[in-house]
Protein backbone atom coordinates (compact mmCIF):
# COMPACT_ATOMS: atom_id res chain seq x y z
CA UNK A 1 0.00 0.00 0.00
CA UNK A 2 2.47 2.49 0.62
CA UNK A 3 4.10 2.35 -2.83
CA UNK A 4 0.54 3.66 -3.49
CA UNK A 5 2.22 6.65 -1.75
CA UNK A 6 4.77 7.79 -4.67
CA UNK A 7 4.86 10.45 -6.77
CA UNK A 8 6.58 10.03 -9.92
CA UNK A 9 4.74 13.36 -11.12
CA UNK A 10 3.39 16.75 -9.84
CA UNK A 11 -0.34 16.38 -9.83
CA UNK A 12 -3.17 18.58 -10.92
CA UNK A 13 -6.69 19.36 -9.81
CA UNK A 14 -8.73 21.20 -12.36
CA UNK A 15 -5.49 21.91 -14.08
CA UNK A 16 -4.23 23.79 -10.48
CA UNK A 17 -0.81 21.76 -9.26
CA UNK A 18 -1.38 20.61 -6.08
CA UNK A 19 1.51 21.61 -3.41
CA UNK A 20 2.24 18.37 -2.37
CA UNK A 21 5.88 19.53 -1.85
CA UNK A 22 4.66 21.27 1.38
CA UNK A 23 4.50 18.35 4.02
CA UNK A 24 1.47 18.72 5.77
CA UNK A 25 -0.41 18.81 2.44
CA UNK A 26 1.54 16.18 1.51
CA UNK A 27 0.16 14.44 4.92
CA UNK A 28 -3.42 15.17 4.32
CA UNK A 29 -3.44 13.75 0.38
CA UNK A 30 -1.37 10.73 2.14
CA UNK A 31 -4.07 10.21 4.41
CA UNK A 32 -6.83 10.42 2.39
CA UNK A 33 -5.34 8.08 -0.16
CA UNK A 34 -4.35 5.28 2.80
CA UNK A 35 -8.43 5.73 4.04
CA UNK A 36 -9.88 5.23 0.54
CA UNK A 37 -7.54 2.20 -0.18
CA UNK A 38 -8.44 0.86 2.92
CA UNK A 39 -11.98 0.51 2.08
CA UNK A 40 -11.75 -1.17 -0.75
CA UNK A 41 -15.18 -2.33 -1.41
CA UNK A 42 -16.34 1.02 -1.98
CA UNK A 43 -13.57 1.73 -4.29
CA UNK A 44 -14.50 -1.48 -6.11
CA UNK A 45 -18.15 0.29 -5.92
CA UNK A 46 -16.91 3.82 -7.26
CA UNK A 47 -15.13 2.25 -10.43
CA UNK A 48 -18.25 -0.23 -11.22
CA UNK A 49 -20.55 3.17 -11.04
CA UNK A 50 -18.20 4.84 -13.09
CA UNK A 51 -19.29 2.90 -16.29
CA UNK A 52 -22.84 3.95 -15.41
CA UNK A 53 -22.65 7.79 -15.21
CA UNK A 54 -19.22 9.21 -16.05
CA UNK A 55 -19.91 9.15 -19.96
CA UNK A 56 -23.07 11.81 -19.20
CA UNK A 57 -21.09 14.06 -16.59
CA UNK A 58 -17.85 14.24 -18.34
CA UNK A 59 -20.00 14.98 -21.86
CA UNK A 60 -21.82 18.06 -19.71
CA UNK A 61 -18.73 19.17 -18.88
CA UNK A 62 -17.20 19.48 -22.15
CA UNK A 63 -20.49 20.97 -22.99
CA UNK A 64 -19.93 23.70 -20.91
CA UNK A 65 -16.19 24.12 -21.16
CA UNK A 66 -15.68 22.64 -17.53
CA UNK A 67 -12.97 20.73 -15.82
CA UNK A 68 -13.19 16.94 -16.40
CA UNK A 69 -11.83 16.52 -13.31
CA UNK A 70 -14.88 17.87 -11.89
CA UNK A 71 -16.37 14.77 -12.28
CA UNK A 72 -14.50 13.41 -9.16
CA UNK A 73 -16.60 15.74 -6.88
CA UNK A 74 -19.39 13.80 -7.41
CA UNK A 75 -17.72 10.69 -6.36
CA UNK A 76 -16.62 12.74 -3.29
CA UNK A 77 -19.68 13.90 -2.40
CA UNK A 78 -22.24 10.60 -3.08
CA UNK A 79 -19.86 7.76 -4.27
CA UNK A 80 -22.54 8.35 -7.16
CA UNK A 81 -25.74 7.68 -5.48
CA UNK A 82 -29.07 9.18 -6.19
CA UNK A 83 -30.21 8.85 -3.11
CA UNK A 84 -27.16 10.04 -1.00
CA UNK A 85 -28.48 11.97 2.01
CA UNK A 86 -26.18 14.36 4.93
CA UNK A 87 -27.30 15.41 8.11
CA UNK A 88 -27.31 18.97 7.10
CA UNK A 89 -30.01 18.55 4.21
CA UNK A 90 -27.51 18.19 1.23
CA UNK A 91 -28.98 15.23 -1.05
CA UNK A 92 -27.95 13.66 -4.53
CA UNK A 93 -25.32 12.73 -6.44
CA UNK A 94 -23.89 16.50 -5.99
CA UNK A 95 -25.18 16.94 -2.39
CA UNK A 96 -27.11 20.48 -3.09
CA UNK A 97 -28.39 22.26 -0.34
CA UNK A 98 -32.23 22.78 -0.69
CA UNK A 99 -32.10 26.25 -1.45
CA UNK A 100 -28.99 26.24 -3.63
CA UNK A 101 -30.78 23.88 -5.46
CA UNK A 102 -33.60 25.84 -6.14
CA UNK A 103 -31.48 28.70 -6.91
CA UNK A 104 -30.58 27.00 -9.76
CA UNK A 105 -33.82 25.99 -10.80
CA UNK A 106 -34.54 22.68 -9.10
CA UNK A 107 -37.48 21.63 -8.08
CA UNK A 108 -37.41 20.58 -3.91
CA UNK A 109 -41.04 20.36 -2.26
CA UNK A 110 -42.95 17.31 -1.13
CA UNK A 111 -43.73 15.98 -4.82
CA UNK A 112 -40.17 16.34 -6.49
CA UNK A 113 -37.08 16.61 -5.13
CA UNK A 114 -34.88 16.81 -8.46
CA UNK A 115 -31.68 16.66 -6.79
CA UNK A 116 -31.97 13.15 -6.45
CA UNK A 117 -32.48 13.21 -10.69
CA UNK A 118 -28.33 13.23 -12.54
CA UNK A 119 -29.69 14.39 -14.97
CA UNK A 120 -31.40 17.40 -13.75
CA UNK A 121 -28.93 18.23 -10.95
CA UNK A 122 -25.99 17.89 -12.77
CA UNK A 123 -26.39 21.37 -14.67
CA UNK A 124 -27.70 23.29 -12.11
CA UNK A 125 -24.38 21.68 -10.03
CA UNK A 126 -22.26 23.00 -13.00
CA UNK A 127 -23.91 25.91 -13.44
CA UNK A 128 -23.19 26.51 -9.18
CA UNK A 129 -19.40 25.47 -9.62
CA UNK A 130 -18.91 27.95 -12.26
CA UNK A 131 -20.22 30.83 -10.23
CA UNK A 132 -18.26 29.91 -7.80
CA UNK A 133 -14.73 29.54 -9.91
CA UNK A 134 -15.95 33.07 -11.68
CA UNK A 135 -16.48 34.80 -7.56
CA UNK A 136 -13.17 32.82 -5.94
CA UNK A 137 -11.46 32.92 -9.15
CA UNK A 138 -9.65 29.15 -8.87
CA UNK A 139 -10.87 25.93 -8.37
CA UNK A 140 -9.74 24.80 -5.50
CA UNK A 141 -11.30 27.82 -3.73
CA UNK A 142 -14.54 27.23 -5.64
CA UNK A 143 -14.21 23.68 -4.18
CA UNK A 144 -13.58 24.72 -0.52
CA UNK A 145 -17.28 27.35 -1.39
CA UNK A 146 -18.79 24.26 -2.75
CA UNK A 147 -17.73 22.25 0.55
CA UNK A 148 -18.60 25.06 3.41
CA UNK A 149 -20.51 27.28 2.07
CA UNK A 150 -19.73 30.97 0.02
CA UNK A 151 -20.33 32.95 2.58
CA UNK A 152 -18.35 31.24 5.38
CA UNK A 153 -15.21 31.18 3.25
CA UNK A 154 -15.35 34.81 2.18
CA UNK A 155 -15.12 35.10 6.15
CA UNK A 156 -12.23 33.11 6.38
CA UNK A 157 -10.38 34.59 3.42
CA UNK A 158 -11.67 38.31 4.82
CA UNK A 159 -10.05 37.82 8.54
CA UNK A 160 -7.52 35.44 7.32
CA UNK A 161 -5.92 37.43 4.65
CA UNK A 162 -5.34 35.04 2.70
CA UNK A 163 -6.13 33.97 -0.89
CA UNK A 164 -4.84 30.38 -1.05
CA UNK A 165 -6.91 27.40 -0.26
CA UNK A 166 -3.84 25.40 1.40
CA UNK A 167 -2.94 28.04 3.35
CA UNK A 168 -6.48 28.58 4.66
CA UNK A 169 -7.29 27.60 7.99
CA UNK A 170 -10.68 26.30 7.24
CA UNK A 171 -13.32 23.21 8.76
CA UNK A 172 -11.17 19.67 8.72
CA UNK A 173 -13.95 18.38 6.29
CA UNK A 174 -12.74 21.53 3.86
CA UNK A 175 -9.77 20.90 4.79
CA UNK A 176 -9.96 17.28 4.05
CA UNK A 177 -12.09 17.56 0.97
CA UNK A 178 -9.45 18.59 -1.74
CA UNK A 179 -7.16 16.32 -0.99
CA UNK A 180 -10.10 13.50 -1.13
CA UNK A 181 -11.08 14.11 -4.72
CA UNK A 182 -7.31 14.02 -6.08
CA UNK A 183 -7.00 10.47 -4.00
CA UNK A 184 -10.07 9.67 -5.71
CA UNK A 185 -9.08 10.99 -9.05
CA UNK A 186 -5.49 9.05 -8.58
CA UNK A 187 -7.02 5.67 -8.04
CA UNK A 188 -10.15 5.75 -10.62
CA UNK A 189 -7.39 7.13 -13.21
CA UNK A 190 -5.32 4.25 -12.63
CA UNK A 191 -7.05 1.52 -10.75
CA UNK A 192 -4.52 -1.48 -11.73
CA UNK A 193 -1.63 0.67 -10.10
CA UNK A 194 -3.63 0.09 -6.65
CA UNK A 195 -4.41 -3.52 -6.96
CA UNK A 196 -8.42 -3.07 -8.60
CA UNK A 197 -8.46 -5.22 -11.70
CA UNK A 198 -11.27 -5.30 -13.45
CA UNK A 199 -12.44 -6.13 -16.70
CA UNK A 200 -15.31 -4.35 -18.68
CA UNK A 201 -17.88 -6.72 -17.87
CA UNK A 202 -17.62 -5.91 -14.18
CA UNK A 203 -18.75 -2.68 -14.54
CA UNK A 204 -22.34 -1.44 -14.18
CA UNK A 205 -24.26 -0.71 -17.49
CA UNK A 206 -25.71 2.38 -18.64
CA UNK A 207 -29.38 2.91 -17.85
CA UNK A 208 -31.43 2.89 -21.16
CA UNK A 209 -34.96 4.86 -21.31
CA UNK A 210 -37.32 6.66 -23.15
CA UNK A 211 -38.69 9.81 -21.75
CA UNK A 212 -42.46 10.56 -22.83
CA UNK A 213 -44.89 13.68 -21.25
CA UNK A 214 -47.29 12.88 -18.80
CA UNK A 215 -50.11 15.40 -17.81
CA UNK A 216 -52.49 14.96 -15.29
CA UNK A 217 -55.01 17.40 -13.74
CA UNK A 218 -54.92 15.34 -10.32
CA UNK A 219 -52.39 13.01 -8.17
CA UNK A 220 -51.89 9.75 -10.80
CA UNK A 221 -50.59 6.38 -8.95
CA UNK A 222 -46.86 5.62 -10.46
CA UNK A 223 -48.43 1.75 -10.56
CA UNK A 224 -50.57 3.43 -13.40
CA UNK A 225 -47.49 4.58 -15.01
CA UNK A 226 -45.58 1.56 -14.64
CA UNK A 227 -48.64 -0.71 -16.04
CA UNK A 228 -48.87 1.85 -19.02
CA UNK A 229 -44.77 1.93 -19.78
CA UNK A 230 -45.58 -1.89 -19.32
CA UNK A 231 -43.01 -2.20 -15.92
CA UNK A 232 -43.22 -1.92 -12.65
CA UNK A 233 -43.66 0.05 -9.76
CA UNK A 234 -39.50 0.17 -8.78
CA UNK A 235 -37.95 0.12 -12.85
CA UNK A 236 -40.44 3.76 -12.94
CA UNK A 237 -38.95 5.08 -9.54
CA UNK A 238 -35.48 4.29 -10.30
CA UNK A 239 -35.75 6.05 -13.37
CA UNK A 240 -36.84 8.83 -11.96
CA UNK A 241 -35.59 9.13 -8.68
CA UNK A 242 -36.99 12.97 -8.02
CA UNK A 243 -40.50 11.42 -7.26
CA UNK A 244 -41.26 11.25 -3.62
CA UNK A 245 -43.76 9.05 -3.21
CA UNK A 246 -46.20 6.82 -4.47
CA UNK A 247 -47.91 9.11 -7.22
CA UNK A 248 -47.33 11.96 -9.58
CA UNK A 249 -48.49 15.42 -9.06
CA UNK A 250 -50.74 17.23 -11.25
CA UNK A 251 -49.26 18.68 -14.04
CA UNK A 252 -47.24 18.14 -17.43
CA UNK A 253 -44.06 16.06 -16.63
CA UNK A 254 -41.61 14.16 -18.32
CA UNK A 255 -40.93 10.52 -17.54
CA UNK A 256 -38.58 8.29 -18.20
CA UNK A 257 -39.99 5.20 -18.68
CA UNK A 258 -38.28 1.46 -20.51
CA UNK A 259 -37.72 1.84 -24.35
CA UNK A 260 -39.93 -1.20 -25.13
CA UNK A 261 -42.79 0.72 -23.64
CA UNK A 262 -43.17 3.89 -25.30
CA UNK A 263 -45.17 2.47 -28.23
CA UNK A 264 -48.93 3.41 -27.66
CA UNK A 265 -47.70 4.51 -24.22
CA UNK A 266 -50.11 7.42 -23.95
CA UNK A 267 -53.04 5.27 -25.27
CA UNK A 268 -52.60 2.26 -22.60
CA UNK A 269 -52.16 5.32 -19.23
CA UNK A 270 -55.63 6.92 -20.59
CA UNK A 271 -57.43 3.35 -20.18
CA UNK A 272 -55.29 2.97 -16.73
CA UNK A 273 -56.54 6.35 -14.98
CA UNK A 274 -60.09 5.80 -16.53
CA UNK A 275 -59.98 2.17 -14.96
CA UNK A 276 -58.82 3.14 -11.71
CA UNK A 277 -61.09 6.07 -11.28
CA UNK A 278 -63.98 3.80 -11.55
CA UNK A 279 -62.16 1.55 -9.04
CA UNK A 280 -61.93 4.18 -6.98
CA UNK A 281 -65.51 5.78 -6.83
CA UNK A 282 -67.34 2.25 -6.07
CA UNK A 283 -64.47 1.56 -3.33
CA UNK A 284 -66.09 4.44 -1.08
CA UNK A 285 -65.79 3.77 2.77
CA UNK A 286 -67.80 6.51 4.78
CA UNK A 287 -66.18 6.48 8.35
CA UNK A 288 -68.29 6.22 11.47
CA UNK A 289 -68.18 7.20 14.76
CA UNK A 290 -65.59 5.94 17.00
CA UNK A 291 -63.70 4.84 14.38
CA UNK A 292 -59.97 5.27 13.32
CA UNK A 293 -57.70 4.49 10.31
CA UNK A 294 -56.63 1.24 12.73
CA UNK A 295 -60.11 -0.16 13.08
CA UNK A 296 -60.52 0.62 9.42
CA UNK A 297 -57.60 -1.31 8.11
CA UNK A 298 -58.39 -4.13 10.59
CA UNK A 299 -62.17 -4.10 9.77
CA UNK A 300 -61.23 -4.73 5.88
CA UNK A 301 -58.28 -6.66 6.47
CA UNK A 302 -55.76 -4.74 4.71
CA UNK A 303 -52.13 -2.57 5.95
CA UNK A 304 -52.66 0.07 7.68
CA UNK A 305 -49.68 2.05 5.41
CA UNK A 306 -51.87 0.42 2.51
CA UNK A 307 -54.94 2.82 3.64
CA UNK A 308 -52.55 5.51 3.78
CA UNK A 309 -50.86 4.80 0.66
CA UNK A 310 -54.43 5.09 -1.33
CA UNK A 311 -55.74 8.06 0.38
CA UNK A 312 -52.41 10.09 0.81
CA UNK A 313 -53.10 10.62 4.10
CA UNK A 314 -50.36 10.41 7.17
CA UNK A 315 -50.41 8.18 10.13
CA UNK A 316 -50.93 11.41 12.62
CA UNK A 317 -53.89 12.83 10.16
CA UNK A 318 -57.02 13.21 12.46
CA UNK A 319 -60.44 11.24 10.60
CA UNK A 320 -64.13 12.35 11.20
CA UNK A 321 -67.26 10.88 11.21
CA UNK A 322 -68.51 11.01 7.67
CA UNK A 323 -65.33 11.28 6.06
CA UNK A 324 -65.19 9.63 2.73
CA UNK A 325 -61.96 7.23 2.67
CA UNK A 326 -60.66 4.91 -0.69
CA UNK A 327 -60.58 1.25 0.32
CA UNK A 328 -58.70 -0.40 -3.34
CA UNK A 329 -58.61 -4.43 -2.86
CA UNK A 330 -62.30 -5.93 -2.72
CA UNK A 331 -62.72 -7.34 1.10
CA UNK A 332 -63.89 -10.43 0.64
CA UNK A 333 -64.50 -12.44 3.65
CA UNK A 334 -67.82 -10.15 4.67
CA UNK A 335 -69.71 -9.33 1.81
CA UNK A 336 -72.02 -6.61 3.74
CA UNK A 337 -68.81 -4.48 3.88
CA UNK A 338 -68.15 -4.82 0.05
CA UNK A 339 -71.84 -4.12 -0.66
CA UNK A 340 -71.53 -0.90 2.04
CA UNK A 341 -68.81 0.32 0.02
CA UNK A 342 -70.88 0.12 -2.99
CA UNK A 343 -73.53 1.69 -1.95
CA UNK A 344 -71.58 4.94 -0.15
CA UNK A 345 -70.03 4.68 -3.80
CA UNK A 346 -73.59 5.44 -5.57
CA UNK A 347 -74.87 8.24 -3.21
Amino acid sequence: MLRALKLEQPMQLCGEEIPLDIPQVRERFEKEMLLSLTNRAQVILWLKRTARYFPYIEKMLSDNDLPDDLKYLAVAESALLMHAGSSRGAMGVWQLMPQTARNYGLIVDDNFDERRNLYLSTPAALTYLNTLHEHFGSWSLALAAYNMGEEGLKAEILEQGVTDYYNLYLPLETQRFLLRILAIKRIIEAPEQHGFILSPDDFYPHHTFATVQVSALKDVPIRLIANAAKTDFKTIKDLNPEIRGHYLAPGTRSINIPENGVAEFQDRLAVQIIRDNTIRSQRIYVVKDGENLSTIAEKFEVPLAALLIWNQISLNAPIHPGQRLVILPPAEKDSSDVEEIENEGKD
